[in-house]
């Protein structure tokens, strides 16, 4: 019996030996195998006349995988910021590697001999197509020449208008004078003689006439003392201090306090627990901060559950007898002494 063997192709195990790859169902997985590559083979082929550069994107670093040498192959060839498709697939099928491995491949599988050379690419073939890049990629240096030498052009020309505008914008305006050309310079002394006796004739114009201010007679004139600040007050255009700068006098002290002390915070703190208590418990509206008498009884035993209410109550009159003796020996022996 013939040892086992493994093909990759039909991903089984068979006992048969070399006759397995005679079989219909290895043909044809062989067939299916090799029309999946030819496409990108012959694609590859159509580049080497006419080598294609362009700018490198991600979607460049693409593999596809070689069926003959069973591994890999990066499909384009990415240099820089530049990518030559179908650069490594060429570079690959061109390899005397490559050669190599399809030959064996070929005996191994049975496959037919004449689609052997569609998976190769003669050293002619690879050397026009290093021909072909090299133009390539001085025609792509070119056309990125051209491109930049235009950029450059267009912000030329937004720049100058950008430099006119800021040349018009800060040229002084000159305002015609409406005197100016109706005479001589050396008749202004004439022409403001004939505007004076002109002046009181009615115009063509009907303009509405000047209003008459009293304050603006000859025999009151008036003269300007300065601006009137008040020291102290003022606003932030007169360069004053703006009022949220201002401290107020309260702050400046330093002994107001801000916000609620830690007393009023533990008592706050204390009501908030006992809202979460039923208002309805025992002791709710016992005042604790109320002073007790000493004849003031518990209405339980000293111990609970243990003993009568009687005799916690002589009990309590015997300590406070004891404890009322202590202090008045305590305050004879201080007289005393």
């Amino acid at each position: 019996m013939a040892p086992a063997q493994r093909c990759p192709l039909c991903r089984q195990t068979f006992f048969c030996g070399r006759g397995h790859v005679y079989s219909r169902k290895h043909q044809r997985q062989l067939k299916v195998a090799l029309e999946r590559l030819l496409p990108q083979v012959e694609a590859a082929r159509k580049a080497v006349r006419a080598a294609q550069v362009e700018r490198y994107v991600p979607e460049h670093e693409r593999w596809c995988w070689c069926l003959c040498c069973g591994c890999e192959v990066r499909k384009h060839l990415s240099h820089g910021n530049l990518t030559v498709l179908h650069g490594g697939l060429l570079e690959h099928l061109a390899s005397p590697e490559h050669k190599k491995a399809t030959n064996k491949f070929w005996w191994e599988n049975k496959a037919e001999f004449q689609m052997k050379e569609k998976f190769l690419i003669s050293p002619q073939d690879f050397a026009r197509f290093k021909k072909s890049m090299v133009k390539s990629l001085d025609s792509y240096e070119e056309k990125e020449d051209e491109v930049i030498k235009e950029m450059a052009a267009q912000i030329r020309e937004v720049e100058q208008s950008r430099q006119e505008m800021v040349r018009s914008v800060l040229e002084p305006q000159t305002v015609p004078d409406p005197e100016e050309g109706s005479s001589a310079p050396g008749s202004w002394n004439g022409t403001s003689s004939q505007v004076a006796s002109t002046s009181q004739q009615p115009s063509y114009l009907d303009l509405p006439p000047a209003p008459e201010l009293d304050w603006m007679e000859t025999g009151q004139p008036l003269t300007f003392i300065g601006h009137q600040d008040t020291p102290g007050i003022g606003n932030i255009h007169s360069g004053a201090t703006p009022p949220w700068m201002v401290q107020d006098e309260d702050c400046s002290s330093g002994n107001q306090q801000i916000g609620p002390s830690y007393e009023e915070f533990l008592k706050e703190k204390e009501k908030q627990k006992l809202k979460k208590l039923p208002p309805d418990r025992v002791g709710a509206n016992f005042d604790h901060s109320s002073s007790t008498s000493a004849g003031w009884l518990p209405s339980f035993g000293r111990v609970w559950n243990n003993g009568r209410r009687w005799q916690s109550r002589h009990q309590f009159k015997t300590e406070a007898a004891a404890r009322n003796k202590q202090q008045s020996h305590k305050g004879k022996t201080l007289m005393a002494s």
